[in-house]
């Protein structure tokens, strides 16, 4: 159901702080116009954290709008609240995504049986929205075993048909696929790891690096999943210097200063994120020269 690349789409701010409403519709266009799958509003990258519930809510609802049905759109809507999570996910329902992206909760760092109740409260409050997974325990502090996504899968199958495996360990896709259907789809969280996981059982990425190179993501995943890995090796050699720079530091301070140096937004962030040193910001720059991205 989902594969391919869907971009973790940064949110703009305007100079005095604001969502920029008319950046966002023209960093969809061209995303669409780059062919990717699908979008990804309010995630990490999006700088959930500092939005407001009513900006969060606004920015899925207007990226729904702004696609129109072109790709589709995976709106992060989940919470270190089970509450908090099922109306943000109802609301996405309500104005038309196609899925729901659901972080485990952080910061309570619940037990297995917690994080099982957790999505399986969300999946039957909103049952007719899809459910990817987001496993990336460096930023939550609690690791969904794979067995529990396993367990998720067999018990919900209808709403919980992905994951987005952010952990940095490739090993941890082939022993999911071992335990779940052909159906559930695995979804590299890491643009680096992307082709590796892709070659035991991903079916792509949802990438920070299509911000700023989504043609060329669409290349890499496109030829792993026509089976042909020795030009999707050639994609990633080619992108891999873009892959680092791009977490250099804290995402997505360097994805929205690439984009800036584009042209594309303002290079604006909310505390407590702050602009990018600038020894880092010039590697990045010459990083993005080298590879033709800088208009």
């Amino acid at each position: 159901m989902f594969s391919g690349v869907f971009t973790a789409l940064v949110t703009p701010f305007t100079r005095s702080g604001a969502v920029d409403e008319a950046r966002l519709r023209d960093l969809v266009e061209s995303q669409i116009a780059a062919g990717v799958d699908g979008l990804v509003p309010c995630g990490t990258t999006g700088e959930s954290p500092t939005l407001s519930h009513a900006e969060h809510n606004h920015v899925v609802e207007l990226v729904v709008k702004f696609a129109a049905k072109r790709c589709r759109v995976i709106a992060g809507t989940g919470s270190n609240c089970t509450d908090e999570a099922i109306a943000m996910t109802r609301h996405a329902r309500d104005v038309g995504a196609d899925a729901s992206l659901q972080v485990a909760p952080y910061y309570n760092k619940p037990t297995q049986a917690g994080l099982y109740a957790h999505f399986v409260a969300i999946a039957d409050a909103i049952p007719e929205l899809p459910m990817i997974l987001y496993n990336i325990p460096g930023r939550c502090g609690v690791d969904i075993a794979n067995e529990t996504i396993a367990r998720l899968r067999r018990d919900r199958p209808r709403q919980v048909v992905g994951l987005k495996e952010a952990t940095g360990n490739v090993d941890r896709v082939s022993q999911l696929r071992m335990l779940v259907d052909d159906e559930f789809c695995i979804l590299s969280g890491d643009d680096a790891l992307t082709l590796p996981m892709m070659v035991v059982g991903a079916r792509g990425v949802i990438s920070v690096a299509s911000n700023v190179a989504p043609r060329e993501m669409g290349e890499l995943v496109g030829s792993a999943l026509r089976g042909d890995y020795a030009t999707a090796a050639k994609h990633h050699a080619r992108l891999y210097p873009l892959f680092k720079d791009l977490f250099i530091e804290t995402n997505p301070g360097p994805v929205k200063a690439a984009l800036a140096m584009r042209g594309q937004i303002e290079e604006v962030y909310r505390l407590p994120l702050v602009p990018m040193a600038e020894s880092n910001r010039k590697q990045l720059q010459q990083t993005l020269q080298r590879l033709g991205l800088l208009k």
